[in-house]
């Protein structure tokens, strides 16, 4: 130790180097439970303000008391967050996130990142979802899980096959990323032009198109149903397209579009895809959501985000 340095300036060095470094895997994780970045947001900073206070030469491990920490924080969250989307208007969407700079958001895998994924996770109560959260996406073993889920191992093991098989019930086997970006840039192109045959052409019977306003003006309040349903939709405002300046974005490991206007973020367009076309139509006009898709790219750039410390 450097004779300058105090044993209490080491030790809080010492917990902030080890919460830089697990700090994408704490925000993947609260991000896949609770589908908002804002609110991951929260969760990390609440579990770094515990990490503080928290004596830690009794902790035995780090991640562990740092994951558990986080898991269940976000599930607390997720479950008052149920009742405050009751009162949102139109459908809900998670928010998207920037992968271009930090691809995994923390992930060993890249499971359950995905918005139409995420979409169908909100289906599953927040154990549930958390549940298979740490056993898809970071491959925690079922024995860990148990113990931060405050759950025996048997009847975890029983919560991620339940929420498996509720997951592939509404699930399709997705498209490649190459793909998805030729059935995205296809169906912008179509859009624009008007050329309904050709959108009919990629989506499915069944295509739904969801659009997440909560009240803005412009915004479907209900989703839309349909291939042919969406497809006129999709054009059925040529002043929409006319005006807008379409750019390629990265949401959520996929291709997504930023659509402007008079300069400014307006609208976020993605898709949900799998080999027989486009399945799901994602629109994300919501203020709030852009901005914050916006400032997710600042995450990477500061390891510990606004931190706060404890008092």
């Amino acid at each position: 130790m450097h004779p300058e340095t105090c044993p209490a300036e080491s030790t809080l060095e010492e917990a902030v180097s080890v919460f830089v470094e697990l700090r994408p895997r704490l925000f993947g994780i609260a991000y896949r439970v609770l589908g908002s970045a804002a609110e991951a947001e929260d969760v990390v900073q609440e579990v770094w303000l515990r990490w503080q206070k928290t004596d830690r030469s009794v902790v035995v491990s780090p991640v562990a008391f740092l994951s558990s920490t986080t898991t269940r924080l976000a599930i607390n969250v997720a479950q008052s967050a149920r009742v405050r989307r009751e009162t949102y208007i139109g459908p809900w969407l998670p928010e998207l996130i920037d992968t271009s700079t930090d691809p995994e958001v923390g992930a060993e895998r890249a499971e359950a990142l995905e918005l139409a994924l995420l979409l169908v996770l909100e289906k599953l109560n927040p154990t549930e979802r958390a549940a298979y959260v740490l056993r898809e996406a970071f491959d925690y073993a079922y024995a860990e899980i148990a113990e931060i889920l405050q759950l025996s191992p048997v009847n975890t093991r029983k919560i991620v096959s339940r929420a498996r098989k509720h997951l592939s019930a509404e699930q399709r086997g997705a498209v490649d990323t190459a793909e998805h970006q030729r059935l995205l840039t296809a169906f912008v192109s179509a859009s624009q032009t008007g050329n309904v045959a050709s959108l009919e052409a990629l989506l499915t019977p069944d295509a739904v198109s969801v659009s997440d306003g909560n009240g803005i003006r412009g915004a479907a309040r209900i989703p839309v149903l349909g291939r042919a349903r969406v497809a006129s939709l999709a054009t059925a405002t040529r002043q929409f397209w006319r005006e807008a300046d379409v750019r390629g974005v990265q949401a959520n490991g996929r291709a997504a579009m930023m659509i402007y206007r008079n300069g400014r973020p307006a609208t976020v367009l993605t898709i949900g895809a799998s080999h027989e076309g486009i399945h799901k139509v994602m629109w994300v006009f919501n203020p709030s959501k852009i901005a914050a898709f916006l400032d997710s790219r600042r995450r990477s750039t500061s390891p510990l985000g606004a931190v706060r410390h404890a008092p």
